[in-house]
């Protein structure tokens, strides 16, 4: 019985250890495209750049998490990461345009804009993972 449960523990394995490397490429990738630099205001307990970032990467894993469900492989599911990360950079070069200082307001600690980039990657994500259709 348990041995027929942990039949799927391998694909578990590739799929759950793909999720972490995508995670890890899209926080990579982001931080350095981004004029703050979101780790150094986090550790300096900046909640602006917390939520900013906080909401960007649930944004990203959202069609990650379609991708790893709907996939039918493991490189299926590696390119439809790198679109989703295409779609954040895309979102955060969009909301600068009604906000163009954005990042230095974020690194300010200003919550507005850092709640604005948030919630529209966030919403961004959503759709991507809705528009993934197999």
């Amino acid at each position: 019985m348990i041995l027929q449960s942990l039949a799927g523990l391998p694909a578990f394995l590739v799929y759950f250890c793909t999720g972490l490397f995508a995670v890890v490429a899209y926080l990579s990738v982001y931080t350095r495209i981004t004029p703050h630099d979101e780790f150094q205001l986090i550790r300096d307990n900046d909640p602006a750049a917390a939520i900013a970032l906080g909401l960007s990467l649930l944004g990203f894993v959202l069609p990650v998490v379609s991708a790893i469900a709907h996939a039918g492989n493991v490189v299926d599911c590696l390119i439809w990461s790198a679109i989703a990360l295409t779609v954040q950079i895309v979102v955060f070069f969009l909301v600068k345009i009604p906000v163009p200082n954005l990042s230095a307001r974020i690194a300010s600690g200003e919550l507005a804009p850092a709640i604005w980039l948030g919630l529209s990657s966030l919403a961004a994500g959503a759709l991507n993972a809705a528009s993934m259709i197999y």
